[in-house]
């Protein structure tokens, strides 16, 4: 079989062969936080949650000693652990939940793996997150990347993960190698010891012909060897993609894709690169023209080319702390949301011209949850929005306790297109004019020093969450105070 044409559709040798690496800090999260306790990250048992008031136990990362012990994924709450996290006990009420039959007959834990929980437990240690801490290292990783290649050549693809293209560095870093591969995995070795060496954490890196191959490399092959390095070329193909158990460890890949490529007979990867492309296009459009592509290893995307999105709606949510029953501070809130709405179209030079607002009721409550939307006249003003919003609310709202409230602002334009109204006075015109400006001032301020530097009265009040929100990274702390973080994390280890 010709290795540059592996089926009828793709001459491999026309397309571009670059040195990609994609690097992934290895349980990034909780590998902070066990560095920071000079723990190791590998062997020690580990969770960043968030016991935030809306949280109830989230838990955000968890190091591979933990996962592999308590056979937990990252994104899980408090109660689907086997132990109880109070006392560090066995958790009788989540293991009934999964070992119960339809009859009702349950199934007892052995006093062995009871004791092999709560022995764990013991040494388990549950930190609450820092979110700049995170970034803080996010920032360091990067800056040790760019003794590799430069900064044009990296894509941050999330807080512990980027992509570097390192194609013109190989021959810098090793001209006495002639395989290109073999420089590729010395530059990927060199990159490991010195994160590890300087920061303390481990780095998995996949390497491949291009940013998709590299990324699978990663995700599917990578993490499972014990030098946390694997490859994947063109050649490799066959071999590496189309023999993946299971359609959805193909990036791209859900569930509900998965279902529809089912449906059209499709049950592997190897089945989708060998399909008719265009009947993918005809039964998925353009994204099953997308996956047909990927699973044949192809990918002309170009690191140095930094995707942005384009902005279809500017939205924001939060869970509240409790049960609101006052009006006034639902509405409160609402209010502080619809500014935080108007503040981000202005930074994005946007205008809105359609407002949709969600305020979900209470599992205790009798009534239904508010959902409205409205078309308005294209606008970036704060108090239109709020008293849009309130309007909006008022108008639905029949009682009872609220829980969630969202805000949406839809269907975007340009803010330097601007449509006057024909049945706007002068002086309305001037007056909004001069509550733009000093909007416009007030975004200034708190873009120099901190958004809390000028705060309304309101945010005093009782309900509001503007002064906590803005505290928030991710919704998450951005930091714990250092005496009671140690004295709380010495009660979480030895509880």
């Amino acid at each position: 079989m010709d290795r540059q044409k592996l089926n009828n559709f793709f001459d491999y040798s026309l397309e571009p062969r670059r040195a990609i690496l994609f690097e992934d800090v290895k349980s990034n999260y909780a590998s902070i936080e066990c560095v920071q306790r000079n723990l190791n990250p590998l062997t020690t048992s580990l969770c960043v949650m968030s016991r935030a008031d809306n949280s109830k136990g989230l838990t955000l990362a968890s190091s591979p000693t933990f996962k592999k012990v308590f056979g937990m994924k990252n994104v899980s709450r408090a109660s689907d652990l086997p132990f109880l996290i109070e006392t560090r006990k066995f958790n009788y009420p989540q293991w009934y939940r999964t070992h119960t039959d339809i009859h009702g007959q349950r199934t007892e834990p052995t006093l062995q793996y009871v004791a092999f929980i709560e022995s764990w437990a013991k040494r388990t240690w549950i930190v609450p997150p820092q979110m700049q801490l995170y970034v803080d290292y996010k920032i360091e990783v990067t800056d040790i990347l760019t003794n590799y290649t430069s900064i044009d050549e990296i894509h941050s693809y999330s807080i512990d993960e980027s992509f570097l293209d390192i194609t013109e560095s190989l021959n810098f870093f090793y001209p006495g190698i002639i395989n290109r591969y073999e420089q590729m995995n010395r530059i990927a070795l060199d990159l490991q010891r010195e994160i590890l060496d300087k920061l303390g954490l481990y780095v998995t890196v996949g390497m491949g012909d291009n940013p998709l191959l590299a990324k699978l490399a990663m995700d599917n092959y990578a993490k499972h060897n014990d030098n946390m390095r694997a490859l994947i070329r063109y050649e490799d193909v066959p071999s590496r993609l189309w023999t993946l158990p299971k359609m959805t460890d193909f990036w791209g890949i859900g569930k509900r894709t998965e279902k529809r490529l089912n449906k059209l007979g499709i049950a592997s990867i190897k089945e989708l690169a060998n399909a008719d492309p265009l009947l993918l296009k005809q039964k998925l459009g353009t994204i099953g023209l997308q996956h047909f592509f990927h699973a044949n290893g192809i990918d002309e995307s170009n690191v140095r080319e930094k995707y942005t999105p384009k902005s279809t709606s500017f939205s924001n949510s939060q869970i509240l702390p409790r049960d609101y029953h006052k009006q006034r501070e639902i509405e409160l809130v609402i209010k502080e949301m619809a500014e935080n709405l108007a503040i981000r179209l202005r930074k994005g030079g946007k205008l809105t011209s359609n407002l949709s607002l969600y305020a979900g009721a209470a599992s205790t409550s009798e009534y239904s949850s508010v959902k409205v939307s409205r078309n308005i006249e294209a606008t970036q003003n704060t108090k239109e929005l709020q008293d849009l919003a309130i309007s909006l609310f008022r108008e639905k709202y029949q009682g009872g306790a609220i829980r969630q409230i969202g805000i949406s602002g839809n269907q975007l334009s340009d803010s330097s297109i601007k449509q006057l109204s024909l049945f706007e006075s002068v002086e309305e015109n001037q007056s909004n004019e001069k509550q733009e400006s000093l909007q416009k001032a007030i975004d200034e301020i708190r873009e120099t020093f901190d958004f809390l530097s000028i705060q309304k009265a309101s945010s005093l009040s009782e309900g509001s969450r503007v002064i906590y929100r803005n505290k928030l990274i991710g919704g998450h702390a951005a930091s714990q105070n250092k005496s009671s973080g140690n004295k709380s994390n010495i009660k979480s280890q030895n509880s």
